[in-house]
């Protein structure tokens, strides 16, 4: 596979209406699984992960069984399968939101699953409830595709920097609320109290969320004021010094609006060498954040196996 098949194209503003009604579709079947799971720390209990065909819940508990929803974005379809053997499906095609939820709860009511969610989306300004939004409705199967692929790649490398931290470690996964894939680092230090202020997100879930010192980084699909899609990498609470720290590779930036480094995804797929690139981004933001932030590297971190 070339790295231009491997790592492909996806500007933004050819695919952002998909984006847009994606993220809200991804939260939809992210809401149930809230509906239905225990509270962990940080809403890691929220988290959707990566498969080798999409998107997917993971194992959601549902009475004596379970059940899960996954976006296969090989085949484009929606299927919920349960632990009976039971399944159901519908086709990721064009259709407003409001339809969409609709048929997502007809195939859950079809297989016996009854749950409730609340219908305001998270993390988005001016919010329209699922049940009434008629205004998202795109979908091109081929960026829908082509942005798995790119979580898929940037997965690969984000388990590679997750393997050199035996502190406090997020798994890999992808936050609907935000539409991002991500692994964060924590220092095992109490954080100062988030000012929270996330649009449609109360803020004692911020404050949950950033409870400890942190170093995260992950990759976005690009909106607001980054049109593109980018990696990032921050640190929480931002350490003196940070925001003029040295990066690699020399195509990262920060942003001071932001408050991260952004590396756009395209510097990236066009390296030579595009995992090498991505992973001393994500290594270099994260030295930045402990040196200046007087982690206590030795005892968190290790040489990765495959070094």
């Amino acid at each position: 596979m070339s790295t231009s098949d491997a790592w492909p194209a996806l500007p933004y503003e050819e695919w952002k209406d998909t984006c847009a009604t994606l993220h809200l579709w991804t939260q939809i079947a992210g809401k149930i699984r809230l509906a239905l799971t225990p509270w962990v720390n940080h809403s890691w209990h929220v988290a959707m992960y990566l498969t080798a065909r999409g998107l997917t819940t993971s194992t959601v508990p549902y009475r004596s069984g379970s059940f899960e929803i996954e976006f296969d974005f090989i085949d484009h379809a929606l299927l919920v399968r349960t632990s009976d053997g039971a399944r159901a499906s519908t086709p990721l095609a064009p259709r407003p939101v409001a339809r969409f939820y609709r048929e997502l709860f007809d195939l859950l009511a079809g297989l016996g699953i009854a749950v409730r969610i609340r219908t305001m989306p998270n993390e988005i300004p001016d919010a329209i409830p699922f049940e009434r939004d008629e205004v998202h409705a795109a979908y091109d199967a081929d960026a829908a595709h082509r942005f798995w692929r790119i979580l898929m790649q940037s997965d690969r490398v984000l388990e590679r920097f997750r393997a050199g931290f035996i502190g406090k470690c997020s798994p890999v996964h992808f936050f609907w609320g935000s539409f991002d894939l991500a692994v964060t680092r924590f220092s095992g230090r109490p954080a100062p109290p988030h000012p929270g202020g996330v649009p449609n997100l109360p803020d004692w879930v911020v404050r949950d969320a950033y409870s400890h010192e942190v170093a995260s980084c992950g990759f976005w699909p690009g909106g607001g004021p980054v049109r593109y899609p980018a990696y990032y990498a921050y640190a929480y609470p931002e350490p003196a010094g940070f925001s003029a720290a040295r990066v690699r590779p020399d195509a990262a930036r920060y942003s001071p609006e932001l408050r991260e480094f952004v590396l756009p995804y395209d510097a990236v797929r066009e390296a030579a060498e595009p995992e090498s690139t991505l992973l001393e981004f994500f290594e270099s933001t994260y030295a930045a954040a402990a040196d200046l932030g007087g982690w206590d590297r030795p005892a968190l971190e290790r040489e990765s196996p495959d070094r």
